[in-house]
């Protein structure tokens, strides 16, 4: 039985309960995507909250809590077979318990740990890099990442900047991360969601006289703290690949006079 689902964390974990409440899963596969198979059946599981949080709870008493944060990782990554990584993790790991950990070459282990180290290596960059451009009455940030991250970036810029309103788009998916800066300082310490995550298809224009100025002003500082004798491209593009470089104003050709 293969089970399809709405491409949300909530319906990949409904199906997850399906395998083992219902019928065991040949596949899980994102419905819109699913090419059908000449042998088997397929079933469309809609998302169920209880279901979800049935397993999310299993996976934190059962394996761990980390564990379901890398189940989460890898679902966020871009790799286009994600959900039989991680439910043939899983199985596993509900065998195995927290001693999964010490199983990182399993073959069954080792390519969810490494589809969600490439996505945490994504949050690492892009906490650095982010740009944000003033719009009078908000910030605005644009990115394309490989990976879909907006979740796991989003609580570091509500704790850094939490006294400004703030919008962070990501072009590949034309969805936004949205925080108002209206949260009293005691709703800041909670562990509750300070921000919402929405469908954004407008790119807003990062140019004007005064943003113009302070952009101008980052590349000479980019340029004067840089020492020639020690330029070194190629590890640069290292830490700083050329497809994240479009939203960097320091990267930015010099404009003519």
């Amino acid at each position: 039985m293969d089970y399809l689902y709405d491409g949300s964390f909530e319906g990949l974990l409904s199906c997850i309960y399906h395998n083992y409440y219902r019928e065991k899963a040949d596949g899980i596969y994102p419905q819109e995507l699913y090419q059908g198979s000449l042998t088997g059946s397929s079933s469309i599981v809609t998302s169920n909250s209880a279901q979800t949080a049935r397993v999310s709870q299993a996976i934190e008493q059962k394996i761990s809590g980390s564990s379901l944060l890398l189940v989460y990782k890898a679902f966020l990554s871009s790799y286009p077979d994600k959900e039989n990584v991680i439910l043939s993790y899983l199985r596993l790991g509900f065998r195995l318990g927290t001693k999964i950990d010490f199983y990182h070459s399993h073959p069954q282990v080792y390519p969810l740990h490494k589809i969600a180290r490439r996505v945490a290596r994504e949050v690492e960059r892009f906490l650095g890099l982010l740009r944000f451009t003033d719009q009078g009455r908000f910030l605005y940030a644009s990115l394309s990442p490989d990976h879909d991250i907006l979740p796991l970036i989003a609580d570091h810029f509500a704790d850094r900047m939490a006294n400004e309103r703030w919008i962070i788009h990501d072009l590949k998916r034309n969805i936004a991360v949205i925080y108002d800066g209206q949260n009293p300082p005691e709703e800041r310490r909670a562990p509750q969601r300070r921000w919402y995550l929405t469908g954004f298809d407008h790119q807003l224009d990062s140019s004007g006289p005064e943003e113009d100025r302070y952009r101008e002003l980052w590349k000479l500082y980019f340029a004067g703290i840089s020492i020639d004798s020690r330029r070194n491209p190629r590890l640069q593009t290292h830490f700083i690949p050329l497809r994240y470089r479009q939203h960097l104003p320091e990267f930015e050709p010099p404009r003519r006079r």
